[in-house]
């Protein structure tokens, strides 16, 4: 069925320069047949996690313009990219969460497919050292060295010193020592660096939303048979279990084309027909 879904429109033309191959190929061989090509155009144009570059629009506009732009220089059909956001949890604050994105464009179909996820699997994070402070306890919590480091003066400004990729203990004490002499309070930021290819955490948050982008893409649409059918809203009401008022819980999934714009709900896939009163405003308000 996948691969009729496609034909011969593959391969797939990736748009990375941070190795993100490494999660999505086997993925997109084994589920639908397609092999990846990788583009590595110069994505930090389009924004950088450290901030050199700003990204100028927001995240899924990023990615459609990464994924033309690998279909741009390849000339294939089919294109793929990601797209990654990472700061507090929305509900809560002090978590730390991250907000992949994937599209893939099928310029034949004029068909672009969405698959996102809110990662809380995620090492994101900041630290600022005084002169004396010691590093160590924020690395091992992080994950140095299979984890790369930022580092830079607390006090950073474009055009000021600024380490990226940092996984040798070496490299980072020199790193540490440029950037204090560089801030007048001998302080600075160090931060998880973000980019796939030298965090591991972050490359298994891509392998597991290409699986469900490729689920996505092997069920086709009930109504015109494009691929790509699959959740894209949901809607609360979930009843209370003990006044049957209803909650802020989903009760329905929303499931959509990206091609020919249909809709259909469907109970939500756990099978929870009836809220917990904890969840309840009548109940517990």
């Amino acid at each position: 069925m996948a691969r009729a879904l496609f034909g011969p429109n593959g391969p797939v033309c990736l748009t990375t320069r941070h190795g993100k191959e490494r999660a999505l190929a086997r993925p997109f061989r084994v589920g639908l047949g397609l092999g990846l090509v990788v583009s590595g155009c110069d994505t930090d144009q389009l924004g950088t996690f450290s901030g050199e570059c700003v990204r100028p629009a927001d995240a899924l506009a990023t990615c459609r313009r990464k994924a033309l732009l690998g279909l741009e220089l390849s000339g294939l059909a089919l294109g793929l990219a990601s797209e990654g956001s990472f700061g507090p949890h929305p509900a809560v604050p002090l978590l730390p969460v991250g907000h992949e994105l994937l599209v893939l464009l099928d310029r034949e179909r004029g068909l672009e497919v969405v698959e996102e996820r809110l990662e809380l699997r995620t090492n994101y994070s900041q630290q600022t050292l005084g002169p004396d402070d010691d590093p160590g306890p924020w690395l091992r919590r992080i994950g140095f060295p299979a984890h790369g480091v930022i580092v830079r003066p607390a006090g950073w400004t474009p055009g000021a010193p600024l380490f990226k990729g940092l996984t040798t203990a070496a490299d980072l004490q020199r790193a540490l020592a440029h950037s204090r002499r560089a801030d007048p309070a001998g302080l600075v930021l160090l931060e998880t660096d973000m980019r796939a290819h030298l965090n591991p955490t972050r490359m298994a948050s891509l392998r597991r939303l290409g699986l469900a982008l490729v689920r996505r893409l092997r069920c086709p649409c009930p109504d015109c048979g494009a691929p790509g059918w699959g959740l894209v809203d949901t809607a609360a009401g979930l009843p209370c279990s003990w006044c049957a008022e209803p909650t802020a819980l989903i009760q329905q999934e929303i499931w959509g084309c990206p091609h020919c714009g249909s809709r259909r709900s469907q109970p939500r896939r756990d099978g929870l027909l009836l809220a917990d009163p904890g969840h309840c405003q009548q109940c517990n308000p």
